[in-house]
């Protein structure tokens, strides 16, 4: 086995069997993955230095080819309900059929870190097949200096092969792609998959396991840090405006996908962001924009022109092109990757039904029933199949992360926001002045101006009225923001229509939380919406 680049020599790869006659290339930097990428004619050099690679017929997660193995361990931790399982036998046959299809490959390898906290964090070492694959990972997860890379013992091994086909017959897996996750060897398996986000979300997903029982909240947010210290965690569904909203130029960028909020405050899982870039602009996110045009920098499934120009309005290939990069790319990220105990929770929803308000703020509890529903809604056009308006309800803002029951996260952070007095507040990026078709997108200007009111501390001190159809007080004026939009039913033409689409819209939360009501308590099922028809 022939082995290049700098590695601990007392940490290979014989602690998961793995063995190749191929070259194994240790901790590449971002030079030389490049070089080995375009080598290899996996990926192409844009025309500003950034590295771009087409991910084939995966685009985006492959969320049903996931599993957890069901063993002794995690039997009695993870919600089967929503987590596919895998029995040990199966698992140790997968493992066998990966190691023997990788004995003769060049591979990659990063010893790399998730989460900033050094108490609670997570050594994990990711083997690739692909050199872009390499280097995005090493761009997302935290990257250890030279004198923790030389003690660096690995408690965590994610092996990925692209052109590893699974068998549905010998495997138990549903098709030929599998991501399998044996969360007590801490073991995961990637095939069958040229997506590079499958290995950060196994990150995700393994922490999301463990820090619970470390009292510690794991959470699919962005945070940021204002002058003053004031810590802001951003929960958000793809497209909600998470990574966008978290890149503000007044503020310290913590992190803008992956955190945890324990003992010392908030802590990011990553050492990079993970952006959309699906009609990106250096008008409306110049931070992220910025990144594009950078050396190290990693797009996925953005056109090209001629010049190697990205195109970033085409999604012929997807909706959902991205782009990986350092944090330290973003000019006020933090160095550390740590801030206080949060100040403000804000839950980012795009209702493409146009009934949410732009800004409310939410009671501990109504925050405990939001978390738990995790709503937003798709838009037509921008997946096969979707001609209206669609619902979306992923618990906790990211329930295919999520292995143990949405009860505990959510009783976790309400305990949090209760011991610490946070504010909690609701925002709808979506739409205004009737559905997606009709109405419009909400301002960004706008809700920049509230989000920034809401931080400074003087949005509390706004006059508030009660929506008489989800009972969260909205405010009734907000300086430098148009009044009419923070009365959603107002900026409708047709408001028996508005009343038509908030009671659909009602009826989806109410049979979604259905699922949840025998785990929560009284004050939580309070918090559900009501029809108007229904409160009289």
């Amino acid at each position: 086995m022939s082995e290049l680049g700098k590695r601990n020599p007392g940490c290979g790869l014989d602690a998961v069997g793995l063995k190749t006659a191929g070259t194994v290339r240790y901790n590449f930097g971002p030079a030389a993955l490049y070089e080995e990428a375009i080598r290899r004619g996996e990926a192409r050099l844009t025309a500003h230095g950034a590295l771009m690679a087409e991910t084939g017929q995966h685009t985006g997660r492959s969320a049903k080819d996931k599993f957890v193995v069901r063993d002794v361990r995690t039997e009695p931790h993870v919600w089967w309900d929503a987590n596919k399982a895998m029995a040990p036998a199966q698992f140790d046959l997968l493992l066998a059929d990966f190691l023997a299809h990788a004995a003769d490959k060049d591979l990659y390898v990063q010893d790399l870190v998730g989460g900033a906290d050094a108490e609670l964090a997570l050594p994990v070492r990711v083997v690739t097949e692909l050199a872009w694959h390499s280097l995005f990972i090493r761009n997302l997860l935290i990257r250890p200096d030279a004198a923790a890379l030389a003690r660096f013992v690995p408690k965590m091994t994610i092996i990925d092969l692209p052109s590893f086909k699974a068998d549905p017959a010998r495997h138990g897996t549903r098709s030929e792609t599998v991501i399998a996750l044996d969360l007590t060897r801490m073991i995961v398996l990637i095939g069958g998959t040229s997506y590079a986000g499958e290995m950060k979300k196994s990150v995700f997903t393994a922490l999301n396991y463990m820090l619970p029982e470390q009292g510690v909240m794991p959470m699919h947010c962005s945070a940021n840090e204002g002058p003053a210290g004031d810590t802001a965690i951003f929960f958000g569904l793809s497209g909600t405006g998470k990574t966008t909203l978290s890149a503000d130029p007044s503020r310290t960028l913590i992190g803008d996908d992956e955190h945890g909020w324990g003992p010392h405050g908030v802590f990011n899982f990553e050492g990079g962001c993970y952006a959309k870039t699906i009609r990106l602009s250096a008008e409306h996110e110049p931070e992220i924009f910025s990144t594009t045009r950078r050396f190290g920098t990693v797009l996925e499934n953005v056109i090209l022109d001629a010049d190697g120009v990205p195109d970033f309005d085409d999604g012929s290939l997807t909706e959902n092109t991205r782009c990986a990069y350092p944090l330290d790319f973003i000019a006020n990220a933090s160095a550390t990757g740590r801030a206080g105990q949060p100040k403000n929770v804000i839950m980012l929803t795009a209702d493409a039904f146009g009934v949410m308000p732009p800004i409310a703020r939410l009671t501990p509890a109504q925050a405990m029933y939001h978390f738990l529903s995790g709503y937003t809604a798709k838009v037509a056009g921008t997946e096969k199949g979707v001609t209206e308006p669609e619902a979306t309800f992923s618990t906790c803002f990211g329930a295919p992360f999520m292995p143990r029951h949405p009860s505990e996260y959510g009783n976790l952070l309400r305990d949090l926001i209760a011991r610490h007095g946070v504010s909690c507040w609701l925002v709808n990026t979506g739409w205004t002045g009737g559905a997606y078709g009709t109405g419009s997108r909400m301002p960004i200007k706008a809700t920049r101006a509230l989000l920034a009111a809401a931080l400074d501390g003087s949005l509390n001190r706004a006059e508030f009225r009660t929506d008489a159809n989800f009972g969260f007080e909205v405010p009734v004026a907000v300086p430098g923001v148009d009044g009419a939009i923070l009365d959603p039913r107002s900026t409708w033409a047709d408001k028996a229509a508005y009343d038509r689409q908030a009671k659909k819209l009602i009826g989806m939360f109410i049979d979604n939380f259905g699922k949840f009501e025998a785990h929560v308590d009284a004050n939580v099922l309070g918090a559900a919406p009501r029809s108007q028809e229904a409160a009289e």
